[in-house]
């Protein structure tokens, strides 16, 4: 018998790429393919980009060209790039790396075994008719007890700043009854807690016998599944929280009192320069009544500052948005352009300018991380140990509140939800002592 290939992928962005990595490594692992953790020996080499984030590009033609000397070590060996900058740039990445073997957008990987078997290049950054999901094998390779499983790609939004429309097409949630399977499958392989995934999560509206579900229902239907612990769901658009997700938070224990609802900005002309068709009044109304539902819940959020035309005195609303709502966690980035979106055509604010504002808003929502963090200690919480510390005897899990915490457990195992006391805080974990059942 052969041994197998040999398939290494890197993943940049969001935890829909993970996502899709985990899928195109089992699609390939139904070919004949072993994942391992270098490219140094491999047989292929996937490279999974996001276009999101700043200098995607120049970080995947970076990639491709520390692979140059692989390559030319193994002839024999496939390179890849799949996801949102192989969406984007597509034949372009062929032109100027000849190295690149095949080009695969987010929607065709499934194809990926069939392009990886083909001579020569291969391109496919088509939107099939046919649902990805049918033509991947049965999940199988886990890491952990936590899982990712998409529901929903696509969006409608067009924010003046993103591409994801142009990367990963409109709107298109998948059957409720597939991801019930699904579901099942993960939770049947020992998964306690899944997080469902879409680039807008909450305008989910899957089909099941000809009715229209809303992510509040396969909510509600999931919870009813035994042996699965707990969920989550990211990311969010703030138009698309409905009053029965609302409700959701507060009626459904399995639902974690986590929640990341992207703002991006507190200026009313900024918003409606982004295209967000939400007000700051809109946004800080929604989270009154989310923290109706549930009060403990933290929240995360989304933002970009030197967006194009963003003045001294907008920015200030942005910080006092922030002070208003309290973040227990938040991303933020300096404003780039992404080819292709409206807002690329506008002129950037000066570099500095950017700059000194992101230091300066990232600064207030660390004091806000760093608040909420040191609020925990004291407090009980649910915490599923994901793997062993560095430590001897010590184990590391998520909180309810997806903190990560680290528990002296010299009998813990991987996959026990247990109720730990929070005893210390730092900058980016907690620290607990384990508590008798």
């Amino acid at each position: 018998m052969a041994d197998p290939k040999k398939l290494f992928i890197k993943t940049y962005g969001c935890q829909m790429n993970v996502y899709d990595s985990e899928r195109m490594a089992e699609a390939m692992g139904a070919d004949g393919y072993v994942s391992v953790d270098s490219a140094e020996g491999a047989d292929m080499v996937l490279i999974n980009t996001c276009h999101i984030r700043e200098k995607a590009s120049e970080k995947l033609y970076s990639d491709l060209g520390r692979l140059r000397k692989l390559k030319a070590e193994n002839p024999a060996m496939k390179i890849g790039v799949a996801g949102c900058v192989a969406q984007a740039e597509g034949a372009e990445i062929l032109r100027r790396m000849p190295l690149v073997d095949l080009v695969v957008g987010p929607q065709a990987y499934h194809r990926l075994p069939e392009m990886a078997r083909a001579p020569g290049q291969s391109i496919d950054t088509d939107f099939p008719l046919e649902d990805k999901f049918d033509a991947l094998p049965e999940r199988k390779a886990l890491r952990g007890p936590a899982a990712f499983l998409t529901v929903q790609e696509g969006c409608d939004k067009f924010c003046a700043f993103c591409v994801v429309p142009y990367t990963r097409g409109a709107e298109v949630s998948r059957p409720v009854e597939r991801i019930l399977t699904e579901a099942r499958g993960l939770v049947a392989r020992g998964v306690r807690d899944i997080t469902l995934l879409g680039q807008n999560v909450n305008a989910y509206h899957g089909m099941m016998q000809d009715q229209d579900w809303t992510l509040a229902r396969l909510l509600r239907e999931m919870a009813q599944i035994d042996g699965l612990e707990r969920l989550r769901y990211t990311t969010s658009h703030p138009n698309d929280m409905d009053n029965d997700l609302i409700a959701a938070h507060g009626d459904l224990p399995k639902l974690m009192p986590y929640l990341h609802l992207p703002v991006q900005s507190g200026s009313d002309r900024i918003l409606k320069a982004m295209n967000r068709k939400h007000s700051t009044e809109d946004y800080l109304r929604l989270i009154e009544r989310i923290r109706a539902a549930r009060p403990d819940i933290l929240l995360s959020s989304d933002f970009i500052v030197g967006f194009p035309g963003e003045t001294e005195a907008e920015f200030e609303q942005t910080l006092d948005l922030i002070r208003a709502v309290g973040f227990g966690m938040a991303y933020s980035f300096k404003y780039s352009a992404r080819p292709g979106t409206p807002a690329a055509e506008k002129p950037e604010l000066p570099a500095d300018v950017s700059d000194a504002r992101l230091q300066r808003l990232q600064a207030l929502l660390g004091e806000q991380q760093r608040a909420a963090q040191s609020a925990m200690v004291g407090r009980e919480v649910g915490v599923l140990y994901e793997k062993p510390g560095r430590q001897e005897g010590q184990m590391i899990g998520k909180s309810d509140h997806l903190h990560a915490v680290h528990v002296n457990d010299s009998t813990g195992q991987i996959g026990d939800l247990v109720r730990v006391r929070i005893t210390a805080a730092a900058s980016n974990s907690l620290a607990g002592e384990r508590l008798p059942a």
